[in-house]
């Protein structure tokens, strides 16, 4: 169980179960009500497509012991949260135990449809063998009726236990009513049966049940994108490398990883350098040079050398760890639109036996003969089976987090999806947000009669060993531009947060660091232009060489994301702490206007300045002075990054560099709330129209098995849609301006 408290003065807390057993999203339903009657509990949450309970309440009433024994009274299993194979094995269970049935329903039922067939038909030469056929297509439809359709008896019976009947209920009547009409006709020596409507329903309904499997496995399949640690690893142990389980590994402790493989273990590098391929973790393209003293993160693949890392967080508390814990805490909330879709559904499916029952008296007092008022009654039932309703959110917005997953971001709860929708105004952080948050070389001056590769190798040496994050800057930019050490240190020693003095073996002094420092120790630097940010000075035996001027660079693609941002409707701010002259400098860079840029806010100003923008908003920002910024916003943003602290309060997560995913998520966004909206309204006036019609008119069974189908596989196809979509196609969404109308998604 996952649990996380509140201090809040009503002292209630959330928990996280699996719930096993789930049908439909009926018997979703029927475990939330039986839940809200425990004293205590104050919420209950079901998730149908991942199985997934979320349980407000007092932290007593939060006990595994005490649900499960609730669930369990009427027929449902309770367990902790499933991991992600664990997800995936059951949905393939499922997937095989729904063939199955669906092959027995084909094998048998397509001989009660033929037999059928030819008694519609009048292909029989006497009513004597019509009544023999219809007696052989009752056999036929013996299995499907009873071994086929047992798990829509058993929900129906589970959901009407408690209170909440639904989808199956209104099967399982409609199933077992078609049967008792056709054997009651006959009794009466009558071949016009309806076991062939029976037979049809329980199909085409497994059918559905089949493809929405498919779909809820696809989108399981971006919890499996994130890493997969392997089972051993090479640890230090008594001075030397041995196999070990991964669960063995303890904090602090020293793991090996050989070219190619990938770190299972989030850590900081020790010895030497490495080249990590960051893709399948933030999708950069380029590998990065990680230093020693950098942290790295589990899923970086090593391009390098072997390397060794010191591990700073054991199995199952990595941060891809409580990224996929945090999906199941996500899907297992409700938005505004899947509680309308759950209060539809609710009372649907007493309206429809009301209906059924008025329809059934209403034809009787009119003279109807008692075998076409059942008839009718039973086309009423089956018409308004709600499954379409229930599929309406969850389906699209289990889709759309994979599809948001699958594009490097995280979406917390269907609210979020939803106010993120509708935002009109964005504003961003500098530091970590719209840059790396830390510094780089943005350019180089070198002495007159220095060659850059020359003064670039001997700024690699100079600032070999040092951690102070200039030193560092200049040292990862000189080895990234190719220009390593030319000759070995001697000897270092370094001033904190002023400079460092090193000499090579070869006799050459160097001294690398501030300004003033560099005057301390007798360099002359008079005519040097002090640049307009950091800057870091080198020099030799004497002489300065260069000038190596630092800053924050904006990330790639800054940009262009927000000139179509802007494009797009939004209103853009830059809110910074930082200095004035920095802000306007990364804001000419970016393409911000000065209007739309605040230096030196507060935390607190921040918040005033995100308040006063059009409404809905959104923040993005990375470090613990953001988390005001991010709590007034309507939708709070962490870049890949950022601070736990606002990891765990922001509403979106980014996992790939940059605020490419703040558009590529509200595009989503928007989409997954259109298909939505769809499913809702398409599906709600389904069911009106097609009880309407049940009731005015005479339908017959096989019609209404039909149409209740085709409604819940247009539901299912439509949200696949957003699962399935093409890139081409996704990318040329990208670019356009976007429209939130509820009409036709490309």
């Amino acid at each position: 169980m996952t649990t996380i408290s509140h201090s809040d003065s009503s002292h209630t807390g959330e928990a996280l179960y699996s719930v096993q057993g789930l049908w439909c999203t009926s018997c979703a339903l029927a475990v939330e009500a039986q839940l809200m009657r425990l004293s205590g509990v104050v919420a209950a949450s079901v998730h149908y497509p991942s199985a997934t309970l979320l349980v407000q309440g007092r932290p007593d009433a939060l006990e595994e012991a005490r649900l499960a024994t609730a669930v369990r009274r009427i027929g449902y299993r309770l367990g902790p949260p499933e991991a992600t194979a664990d997800a995936e094995a059951r949905l393939e269970a499922e997937s095989r135990y729904l063939t199955l049935r669906l092959l027995t329903a084909v094998a048998f039922g397509m001989w009660t449809m033929l037999t059928s067939l030819l008694i519609y038909a009048g292909a029989m030469p006497s009513p004597r063998l019509e009544l023999v056929m219809a007696w052989v297509s009752g056999a036929f439809a013996l299995p499907v009726v009873t071994y086929v359709a047992f798990p829509f008896y058993r929900a129906g019976w589970r959901t009407a236990r408690a209170r909440r009947p639904g989808m199956d209920a209104l099967v399982s009547l409609g199933t077992l009513t078609a049967v008792g009409v056709s054997l009651w006709l006959l009794t009466r020596g009558s071949a016009e049966v309806y076991f062939d409507t029976a037979v049809m329903l329980v199909a085409l309904l497994l059918v559905g049940r089949l493809v929405e499997t498919l779909c809820r496995h696809r989108g399981l399949r971006a919890l499996q994108a994130l890493h997969r640690p392997p089972a051993q690893v090479q640890r230090w142990v008594a001075d030397a490398w041995q196999s070990c389980a991964l669960e063995a590994v303890a904090v602090g402790d020293r793991l090996r990883v050989e070219p190619g493989e990938t770190l299972p273990l989030d850590g900081v590098l020790r010895d030497g350098e490495a080249l990590l391929d960051l893709s399948p973790l933030t999708g950069e393209s380029a590998p990065r040079r990680c230093l020693p003293g950098e942290p790295v993160a589990a899923g970086c693949r090593n391009q390098g050398a072997a390397l060794v890392f010191e591990v700073t967080a054991p199995a199952g508390e990595c941060r891809l760890d409580r990224l996929r814990e945090q999906m199941w805490w996500q899907q297992a909330r409700k938005g505004e639109l899947q509680r309308l879709a759950d209060r539809f559904a609710g009372w649907l499916s007493p309206l429809a036996v009301v209906l059924a029952a008025l329809t059934l008296l209403a034809a009787w007092l009119a003279g109807v003969p008692a075998e076409e008022a059942w008839v009718r009654a039973l086309s009423v039932l089956v018409v308004a089976c709600p499954c379409a309703v229930g599929l309406a959110i969850p389906l699209a917005a289990l889709a759309g987090s994979g599809q948001a997953l699958e594009r490097g971001v995280i979406i917390r709860d269907p609210s979020t999806f939803e106010a993120l929708a509708g935002i009109r105004s964005a504003a961003f952080d500098k530091t970590g947000t719209l840059t790396r948050g830390e510094p780089e070389v943005l350019a180089v001056r070198s002495a007159p009669g220095y060659g850059e590769a020359a003064v670039q190798a001997l700024a690699a040496m100079a600032a070999e060993g040092s951690e102070h994050p200039l030193a560092r800057a200049v040292r990862r930019h000189a080895r990234d531009a190719g220009h390593d050490a030319g000759a070995e240190v001697a000897e270092a020693e370094e001033t904190g947060g002023r400079g460092r003095r090193v000499r090579l073996a070869d006799g050459r002094r160097l001294l690398l660091g501030s300004r003033d420092w560099l005057g301390e120790q007798g360099i002359a630097i008079d005519g040097l232009q002090e640049s307009a940010e950091s800057e870091v000075l080198l020099a030799c035996d004497g002489q300065w060489l260069a000038q190596f001027s630092l800053g924050e660079a904006a990330l790639p693609g800054s940009a262009e994301t927000l000139a179509r941002l802007r494009r797009q409707g939004l209103t853009l701010a830059l809110i910074s702490g930082d200095r004035a002259l920095a802000v306007r400098r990364l804001s000419a860079e970016v393409g911000l206007q000065p209007e739309e840029c605040y230096a030196g806010r507060s935390p607190e100003a921040k918040a005033k300045l995100l308040a006063a923008m059009p409404q809905p908003s959104l923040y993005v920002g990375d470090g613990i002075n953001d988390v005001l910024g991010l709590a007034t916003a309507s939708v709070g943003v962490a870049p890949l990054g950022a601070s736990s602290t606002v990891q765990e309060g922001a509403g979106v997560a980014l996992l790939k560099p940059g605020i490419k995913g703040v558009e590529t998520v509200w595009q989503l966004a928007r989409r997954t709330r259109r298909v939505m909206r769809q499913n809702l309204l398409l599906s709600g006036i389904y069911n009106l129209l097609a009880l309407g019609l049940a009731v005015a008119m005479p339908i017959p069974p096989l019609v209404a098995v039909l149409a209740m189908v085709a409604s819940s596989l247009s539901v299912v196809a439509n949200s696949a849609r957003l699962a399935w979509s093409d890139a081409e196609v996704w990318q040329k969404q990208q670019d356009a301006p976007a429209s939130d109308a509820l009409g036709a998604v490309p």
